[in-house]
């Protein structure tokens, strides 16, 4: 089976769509099928390059925008475009933009079947901007969507089933299942009595955070909370990250301290994978603050490790399944139920103690072969349904 992924770039650093994309593409290959993909070029010339090559699309309007975020949009080259699906069994829809429509469309031309991922909402792209809760411009964009890309799919992985309800709500008319974009569990972190724990500080407690910092994470929902916690001078905060919101975080946090609300500073930055692990095993809580999260399968690999969570509830964010408590949902943007969440675990050691043993080992049930086989079996089932409408023509 030849699959041909389409994507504007699938070898952008840092950008969590695209690392889903080639982990997949991998793991597709490893089961045998011949998975390729049509993209714009490596900006490393050393690195890989996609089989089927487009030209990056630099449109002046939006070119900021694209830089601010890591992204790089590809040209829509027609030649390419048609040699790529003529060699493709099934074409598979990584995101909702101009190449996408033109792929999708050239393989409904050519008769070949047509798959695709929901990866992120509209209310993703706009939130750096201040408009996640515009319905103009999220409910049009959701509505191009529909109509130019993901309505031509027949079938459409959503990654939870929050996706797929919301889909549902706009009437998608592709058939919707609900697929885990999974987790390679070899590169699970599992510490044991032997691995460090490290603290960055004298301080009672530590909470971590992890993940880039911009306006769709809503770090500044977890700094609020302080205001609000019994416990903020005994806490030493660690926002494991980089992202456009740094400095803005960085100076709230410095208003907190100025008030005498935090003692200890907020630390911020990137970290070594080794030194996270250890933050993360030392750390008594993990706080995943997302109020627009697809799946959020960063938080899942880090309270497997055995680390109580704290996560935000919302229509537009799925994480909060993860919980195995209510007492780890709180409302998205409520930095008083933060608080009171915060408190309650930091209170109650032995309780926090007992509930971190429950996470241990729980990213198992999201296991990346799990999710090949439906992926498999999505294309699959699509070609063959291609073929019977060809067949009744």
């Amino acid at each position: 089976m030849n699959v041909l992924f389409v994507i504007n770039n699938l070898y952008l650093k840092g950008n969590g769509l695209c690392a889903s994309a080639r982990r997949t593409i991998g793991k597709l290959r490893e089961a045998g099928l011949t998975v390729e993909a049509i993209s714009g070029p490596n900006p490393d010339p050393q690195g890989p390059q996609p089989k089927f090559l487009l030209k990056d699309l630099n449109i002046p309007v939006i070119e900021w925008f694209c830089k601010k975020q890591g992204y790089q949009f590809a040209d829509t080259e027609r030649d390419i475009i048609k040699q790529a699906v003529q060699w493709a069994d099934v074409v598979h829809i990584e995101e909702p933009f101009d190449l996408q429509n033109a792929v999708a469309t050239e393989a409904i031309r050519q008769g070949k079947a047509v798959t695709g991922t929901y990866h992120l909402h509209p209310e993703n792209l706009f939130a750096s901007a201040g408009l996640e809760k515009s319905h103009f411009f999220n409910d049009s964009t959701m509505r191009i969507w529909k109509e130019t890309v993901f309505d031509k799919c027949q079938i459409l992985q959503c990654p939870t089933q929050n996706v797929k309800d919301r889909l549902n709500r706009w009437h998608y008319k592709s058939e919707l299942r609900v697929i885990s974009n999974g987790l390679v569990l070899e590169e699970l972190f599992h510490p044991d009595e032997n691995t460090p724990r490290k603290r960055i500080s004298d301080a009672k407690y530590q909470i971590i955070s992890i993940g880039r910092l911009s306006a769709e994470k809503d770090y500044i929902t977890l700094l609020k909370a302080m205001r609000y916690s019994k416990h903020a001078k005994e806490i030493q905060l660690i926002l494991a990250g980089r992202g456009p919101k740094e400095k803005q975080l960085f100076d709230y946090s410095c208003k907190l301290i100025h008030k005498r609300v935090l003692k200890y500073a907020p630390r911020y930055g990137f970290f070594a994978l080794e030194e996270l692990q250890q933050l993360a095993t030392g750390s008594d809580l993990f706080i995943h603050c997302a109020s627009i999260e697809v799946e959020g399968l960063s938080c899942m690999e880090a309270i497997q490790t055995g680390l109580v969570p704290v996560i935000a509830s919302g229509k537009l964010t799925a994480t909060s399944q993860f919980a195995l408590s209510q007492r780890s949902i709180y409302p998205a943007k409520n930095p008083r139920a933060l608080a009171q969440r915060i408190d309650y675990w930091l209170e109650n050691e032995e309780a926090r103690k007992a509930e971190a043993e429950r996470y241990k080992g729980l990213g198992e049930e999201y296991d990346i072969n799990k999710s090949i086989k439906a992926l498999i079996q999505m294309f699959e089932d699509a070609i063959a349904r291609r073929k019977e409408v060809a067949n009744i023509k």
